[in-house]
């Protein structure tokens, strides 16, 4: 069995980071895997892949997102079009390359199986997205989901039954050991705090970002010497807008950037296991997620978290083991914020988590992928 894993970036974003660890995990098992991902900016992927894989040249994007999108599925079409793949699973973990690859089988392009993971349905206001994302959910060979409640409104939505698989977090990777290289962090990040809440994810309406920095304010009353840390932030929309909104609240309340708030931008893989151990508290308030594969990194690492009483985040946590908050009250999110620094609560909420990461393992969502990739092929 040959099989083609495709994502949209090179860059860490949740999607991808699945498209990568699933992919070594299956070449763990002895499998034929390659990874096909659009390369946007020359460079290479954040970390050294240990599987086959393909950078798929891209051009400069225009403006108008459905231009960029469109753009990128004609990339995609137009590189398989020149190189021969033969795949006998052809795995796309989102909208793009799913509909480069029903668009490459309606050319001709020998394509056996599609299968789409769908990480999460948005509702967009562009037409165009919005059947982009249809297409690539209706026209697929089969659609997996990584949580029940996405799995449940694909069945609403589409009438789609789609099966259930897990992600995972690498327990060699992320840790609560410290190595030494977290002082020389903290000092190149301007970290300085005491305490150190971190977020993942940039500054975006999906993650929160507006309420989770008003919620902190209230924190800083208690706590006027606390950094909060918003690392990442690559993404294909523009939420400009939105971060000027964000921005011009930071200054209302009086929060500067490089003092109380610090967003250092994509932080380079081998820093970003150290980055949790730099925080006392790891705060995601997202409105929307597939599942939150930082929520597991950061309880791998040892700290304590506070995120949404929302599916997907209810599938694995218990209130036992992360401080599950009203997304949009802000009050609540500053109160479980100063919680999590409570001592016997912190100790509590981190040993009462760690149950999990052996449950959530690449290892166990490659097992499950394999089982599906096999039903399809003996599907026909």
């Amino acid at each position: 069995m040959r099989i083609a894993l495709l994502t949209y970036s090179t860059k860490p974003r949740g999607g991808v980071i699945h498209t990568m660890e699933l992919a070594e995990a299956l070449d763990r098992m002895g499998l034929q895997v390659c990874i096909f991902a659009l390369n946007k900016d020359g460079g290479n992927f954040c970390r050294p892949i240990a599987c086959d894989y393909r950078l798929v040249p891209t051009q400069p994007p225009p403006k108008a997102i459905d231009r960029v999108v469109k753009q990128r599925i004609q990339e995609y079409v137009d590189y398989f079009s020149q190189h021969r793949e033969d795949c006998e699973i052809y795995h796309a973990q989102d909208c793009i390359s799913a509909n480069a690859l029903i668009m490459l089988r309606s050319q001709g392009y020998p394509i056996p199986h599609i299968l789409r993971t769908v990480h999460h349905i948005d509702r967009y206001a562009s037409p165009y997205l919005q059947t982009c994302q249809e297409k690539s959910i209706l026209l697929s060979d089969r659609c997996l989901c990584v949580s029940r409640y996405w799995q449940q409104e694909l069945k609403r939505l589409y009438d789609i039954d789609a099966p259930l698989v897990f992600n995972g977090v690498d327990t060699q990777r992320f840790s609560a050991i410290k190595n030494g290289s977290e002082a020389v962090l903290k000092q190149r990040l301007g970290i300085t705090g005491n305490p150190i809440f971190l977020t993942v994810g940039g500054v975006e309406p999906r993650k929160n970002s507006i309420r989770l920095l008003q919620a902190f304010a209230r924190v800083l009353t208690d706590c006027p010497r606390s950094q909060l840390v918003i690392a990442g932030g690559i993404t294909l929309f523009d939420y400009s807008e939105y971060r000027d909104r964000f921005f011009s609240e930071a200054e209302k309340l009086g929060i500067e950037r490089g003092k109380q708030l610090l967003l250092p931008g994509v932080i380079d893989d081998r820093d970003m296991p150290v980055l949790y151990r730099c925080a006392d508290s790891f705060v995601f308030p997202s409105v929307k997620e597939g599942w939150g594969l930082v929520a597991m990194e950061a309880i791998a690492s040892g700290i304590p978290v506070v995120t949404g009483n929302i599916p997907p985040f209810t599938e694995f946590l218990t209130p036992e083991q992360a401080l599950l908050v009203d997304v949009e009250d802000i009050a609540a999110i500053a109160s479980a914020m100063q919680q999590s620094l409570d001592p016997q609560i912190s100790k509590t909420l981190i040993q009462n988590s760690q149950s999990i990461l052996s449950r959530f393992t690449w290892e166990n969502s490659a097992r499950m992928h394999l089982q599906h990739y096999r039903q399809a092929l003996s599907n026909g």
